[in-house]
């Protein structure tokens, strides 16, 4: 596979950054320094001599483009400090787009002229060199990623013509914003289709996908009702296990013990156990490896698996679960054709917990069934998870241990599927991908003490979620959507964003919901808390409204 970069560069950015992002890009797309075959950036860049020293030692042209010609691009991750400094809403991904597709439109010409193949005209009177010059386009195989002074993103070129790729190379069907267009030409979006029960569309919108409850908190000492993580974890037995695996950090990581232990606790073969550094790496894993042609995404849901998804080059289409129905999923609503159906459960913003027969029903022969169960081991007896079943085709589960046990920064997680999906997502991982205390971690949370730890934490926090319910009913302006089922609660208030603002002000950060798709300003997700912080809590909304009144 050829990689294109595009190299986004402060002044005077030393050689030794560039190369260590770009190395560090090139790993995480799976591919090496030979590989590369051109480092493109903005005009008045090309010359630094970081920029120019970093093409030297890769053996490949710098090439630069002019802001207006960069700016044209449709990118995926625009943002405002390259905009407003370049016009560019980002110099990395643009300049690595449009070499690629400049690089996919030679080699397809050169094909032509070198009459490659027998120059025959096709239906539509075109000659085949020229369908073959149509039937490439560029893919951002890794999004930028940033240091210091550097921002760096990687692009090749594949076939997507849907009728003449070559025989054993996946089709892949790419967003809109991480296709090149020539400069000067009108960005392409795919027409939505809506019915009653769906609102099925691909193209980029307003919601940010990446933006997470963390960011409200960041900086600030705020009460945090942001994010999803139970409060006063880990427990004081979990970090000594940690602590006391440190003394082995300089043995390779051994996952067998951990897998092993995730295996017996769902009553599997461990070869249905992938342990992976969190559920998020869990979807970068089936987005690259699962040869999905149409996959689908019921939202409002957990965002990271639309945007992994996005970022290796799909076309996603959404399933909009609506507000009147309670946010609970008809599977009606899921296109027959989809053969990779994402869901979460209890979803995340809603709290909703679908039944798992309604789940189940889902599944289809040649389809993936993703559920994110992240949040299952909130739910007192786990009921209505797939966890363990393995009478459903194409089942994918994926669980957390973030949540309940506070492991957010130790990032350990895990997917149980059938062994020939775990064979694949496991080829797609790095070596060692979890760390020796995340496995340690892993191991001790599957034990009997701590699984009827997390079942009493559980129930604790269904009678907590019922007092911060019984207090929001009190307002008026507030609406709950009703059966929640996880550690947080999801409501609506008109106005809520500058109501949020206000809380901030009264020191409580809640999880704004505009950034799921399905939802808008006017929604708000909240964490569950202990009594006295939620009674706090609600003294402040209380403030709030008052001045929002």
């Amino acid at each position: 596979m050829c990689a294109h970069l595009g190299v986004g560069a402060r002044p005077g950015v030393p050689v030794d950054e560039v190369l260590a992002l770009v190395d560090a890009v090139l790993r995480e797309a799976g591919l090496t320094r030979a590989a590369v075959r051109s480092l493109a950036t903005l005009d008045a860049r090309a010359a630094e001599p970081g920029v120019a020293g970093a093409g030297a030692e890769l053996g490949v042209p710098v090439r630069g483009f002019p802001a207006g010609e960069l700016a044209a691009v449709p990118v995926p991750h625009p943002s405002a400090l390259p905009r407003e400094a370049t016009g560019t809403p980002s110099v990395a991904e643009a300049a690595a787009l449009l070499t690629a597709g400049a690089g996919a439109r030679a080699g397809a010409t050169g094909s032509a002229e070198s009459g490659g193949a027998d120059g025959s005209t096709v239906a539509d009177g075109s000659t085949g060199a020229a369908r073959r010059a149509d039937a490439v386009r560029a893919l951002l195989l890794v999004p930028k990623r940033k240091s210091r002074s550097v921002t760096c993103a990687i692009a090749t070129c594949v076939p997507v013509c849907p009728h003449e790729h070559a025989p054993g190379v996946r089709l892949l069907h790419l967003t809109h914003g991480y296709i090149a267009r020539e400069p000067g030409s009108p960005p392409t979006i795919p027409t939505p289709h809506t019915t009653a029960a769906m609102d099925m569309h691909t193209q980029s919108d307003a919601h940010d996908l990446r933006h997470h409850g963390d960011a409200e908190v960041r900086d600030e000492k705020l009460i945090d009702l942001a994010v999803n993580v139970r409060t006063n974890t880990p427990p004081d037995w979990l970090r000594k296990r940690i602590a006391d695996s440190l003394t082995g950090l300089a043995a390779y990581p051994d996952g067998r013990a951990a897998r092993a232990a995730v295996a017996v606790r769902h009553d599997l073969p461990p070869g249905r156990v992938l342990l992976t550094a969190g559920a998020a790496e869990a979807f970068v894993l089936l987005a690259r490896a699962l040869p999905a042609r149409r996959p689908v995404v019921v939202h409002p849901q957990f965002t990271e698996p639309e945007a992994a998804l996005r970022d290796a080059g799909h076309e996603v289409g959404r399933v909009l679960l609506r507000e009147e129905d309670g946010f609970r999923l008809d599977p009606a609503a899921v296109p027959e054709d989809a053969d990779l159906v994402v869901i979460g459960n209890p979803t995340n913003p809603t709290s909703v917990l679908h039944p798992a027969a309604s789940i189940a029903a889902l599944a289809r022969p040649g389809r993936t069934l993703v559920v994110d169960e992240a949040f299952m081991d909130a739910v007192p007896g786990e009921r209505e998870s797939l966890a363990g079943r393995t009478d459903v085709p194409g089942l994918v589960v994926l669980r957390s241990l973030t949540k309940t046990w506070g492991l957010a920064g130790l990032r350990i997680g895990y997917v149980l599927a059938e062994p020939e999906t775990i064979a694949l997502l496991e080829r797609a991982q790095p070596l060692w991908p979890v760390s020796t205390p995340a496995l340690v971690a892993a191991e001790a949370c599957m034990s009997r003490m701590a699984l009827a730890e997390a079942e009493h934490a559980a129930h604790r926090i269904g009678v907590e979620r019922a007092h911060l319910l019984a207090g929001l009913a009190e307002f008026d302006e507030v609406r709950t959507v009703a059966g929640a089922e996880g550690p947080f609660v999801l409501l609506r208030i008109d106005g809520a964003d500058a109501i949020r603002d206000r809380l901030r002000l009264l020191g409580f950060a809640a999880r704004r919901g505009d950034t799921f798709p399905g939802l808008d300003r006017n929604w708000l997700r909240l964490a569950v808390r202990d009594r006295a912080t939620t009674n706090r809590f609600l003294q402040a909304l209380d403030q709030a409204l008052l001045l929002n009144g």
